[in-house]
């Protein structure tokens, strides 16, 4: 047994690709967790999605041991996620830990995301180590990296300049770990406390749980209690992974490692839950962490309705992994039987999208992403709704309430006037702007999550070259003007295309809607009639003209009296089909009609 003193849990956090997972696999390699051979990039990235994409989607854990001054050390290591998406899992992640190496790339310097962990790891009260990264690049320019950290308050008198691709300075990095970082301090004499930091879905050992124990100690064949709900089990196996799973024998406090006690439904064991002994429970449960709510929504459907089952059994396992996701059964008149999702953002709808396709072979549309809104009725009831078409009629509203964000970007000054111009168009209003250093600005705006979900990255990209970064968080509900905007085809309203928006921009955004309709829905042979409706006012339309077929193929000279008989009669029948007839869209038409429209 190692001694408390000599234990060390820390977190790697940093902007997205500032080389998170590139340093953990080299602290991995130097305390010799992995031998070479047994090596790969990103060693902790272990989703499909995560190397394709080259994200960390799942924040993952490892023990590793290291000998310093004679004296062994255990590290406790878990990489995190640099996407704002999956801030969820960073918050996950520094609840277990003592200490964080803030790492910044030297050729980009410090970015949103970048100052966002940062204020995650200082309300977590963090021992924080910088590390600069990359620096054996052309164009890194260290001094700036130095400046930038300063300038958001850190003392960088102890930063270590290192290359994790190369392997420069990692040495050192294991180094200020143990130095800097402080050992746990636990109650080794208390009832046992330990805090769930994550869990998963295994087919053969049903819930796995991923523990940091913080009093007392859990050893095999313990019968335990989950705080929440009282439900008791035996533990049939304790692990660490090192990040191969080892069996051990107990887990004392300060220790993280993982739980298997033939849990079978995921729902029973939450992820910030407290596990104590039944036989001798703790009095009160440790403080969680960072809850955060999905607020971002769409309806997910399968291309092939028999594939429903199919469907949710894939939503369902998903779930058992990724507790941030939200579902439930919803069903649409052009798409069928299908689940409104909850996601943190659009990555994690698209991450999730992808996963559903690679690992349960599944062929799915998603529809257009809206947010949660709050709506005060009349009766002054407030009801919570993601989907346009669960919006009451406007004499039962007496107000609408939107989510809004505070968002943090950072870009280099040439382009400031470019961003404010943006984050106008998006409906927001300033709230400070201040230099990191002569020419990077961060920029900190008040915004709609509606205007942020849709497009904006892609557009700050473009408008800057690439160069600028953008972080966002949840501030509030505001009250909104907004209404309700429905799409007809033929009279006949198309719920996947409703949306609620804002009432300045409903106008414009009906005549994207309306324009992609005329591209991609097929023509018929009677006409086809596009309509916006907002407040029971049509404010946009659009005809699909019909096709014609020729009647008079047949008619060789002759009368023509005859020839305008079968012409009227063709008109009347044309008539009866535009009142009749429903129009067929093809899958793959609605795919590309539910790509977003701009706002």
């Amino acid at each position: 047994m190692i001694n408390i003193q000599n234990i060390r849990n820390f977190s790697i956090i940093a902007h997205i690709d500032h080389g998170k997972s590139t340093l953990a696999d080299r602290l991995i390699e130097k305390t010799g967790s992995l031998d070479k051979r047994e090596m790969k990039e990103q060693v902790l990235d272990s989703l499909e999605v995560e190397r394709r994409h080259g994200i960390t989607v799942k924040a993952q854990s490892v023990r590793m041991e290291y000998a310093f001054n004679g004296c062994l050390y255990e590290l406790n290591m878990i990489d995190t996620p640099g996407h704002a998406d999956f801030s969820y899992e960073v918050s996950k992640s520094l609840s277990a830990c003592e200490g964080v190496l803030l790492v910044v790339d030297a050729t980009q310097g410090v970015e949103a995301q970048t100052v966002a962990n940062l204020y995650l790891a200082l309300e977590n009260d963090l021992e924080i180590i910088p590390v600069i990264n990359k620096i054996d690049l052309p164009t890194a320019d260290v001094e700036k990296t130095k400046s930038e950290i300063e300038n958001l308050g850190l003392d960088v008198s102890n930063v270590i300049l290192i290359s994790a691709k190369n392997d420069i300075g990692t040495q050192e990095v294991l180094e200020a770990i143990i130095k800097y970082i402080p050992s746990p301090k636990v109650n080794d004499e208390g009832n046992l406390k330990a805090l769930i930091i994550d869990s998963w879905y295994d087919n053969y050992k049903g819930v796995v749980c991923l523990i940091r124990v913080f009093e007392g100690e859990i050893n095999l064949n313990d019968r335990i209690m989950i705080f929440s709900n009282k439900k008791e089990y035996n533990i049939e196996n304790l692990s660490v992974l090192t990040p191969k799973p080892k069996d051990i024998e107990k887990l004392h406090a300060g220790e993280v490692g993982i739980l298997i006690s033939n849990i079978k439904n995921i729902e029973d064991v939450l992820v910030g839950d407290t596990v104590t002994l039944a036989d001798n429970p703790a009095k009160q449960a440790l403080k969680g962490f960072k809850k955060i709510k999905p607020f971002v929504y769409a309806g997910i459907y399968p291309t092939d309705t028999e594939k429903y089952d199919d469907l949710k059994e894939g939503l369902e396992k998903l779930k058992l992994n990724d507790s941030s996701l939200e579902y439930e059964p919803e069903k649409s008149d052009a798409l069928g039987f299908g689940f409104r999702c909850g996601f943190l953002g659009m990555l994690h709808m698209n991450i999730t999208k992808e996963r559903l396709e690679e690992e349960f072979g599944l062929d799915i549309v998603v529809t257009t992403p809206s947010v949660l809104y709050k709506v005060e009725k009349t009766d002054d009831s407030i009801l919570e709704i993601s989907n346009p078409k669960d919006l009451p009629e406007p004499q039962f509203i007496k107000a609408i309430f939107e989510p809004y964000v505070s968002i943090d970007c950072l870009t280099p000054a040439e382009y400031i006037g470019s961003v404010l111009n943006l984050l106008q168009e998006k409906r927001g209003y300033q709230k400070n702007l201040s230099y990191l250093s002569s020419n990077r600005c961060l920029i900190t705006y008040a915004a709609p999550l509606s205007e942020i979900i849709i497009n904006f990255y892609d557009t700050l990209k473009s408008i800057t070259k690439g160069y600028a970064s953008f972080n966002y968080e949840f501030e509030g509900y505001k009250k909104s003007d907004l209404v309700k905007m429905i799409i007809m085809i033929n009279n006949e309203p198309i719920d996947s295309f409703s949306q609620i928006i804002h009432k300045d921009k409903a106008y414009y955004y009906a005549r994207d809607v309306l324009a992609k309709l005329k591209e991609f829905v097929p023509r018929q042979l009677f006409e086809i009639k596009l309509q916006a409706k907002v407040s029971g006012k049509i404010i946009a339309k659009e005809e699909i003209k019909a096709l014609r077929k020729d009647v008079l193929a047949k008619c060789y000279g002759g009368d023509i009296t005859r020839k305008r008989k079968l012409l009227e009669k063709q008109k009347e029948g044309k008539k009866k089909l535009k009142q009749l007839g429903k129009v067929a869209i093809s899958k793959e038409a609605f795919m590309k009609l539910l790509e977003p429209a701009k706002k």
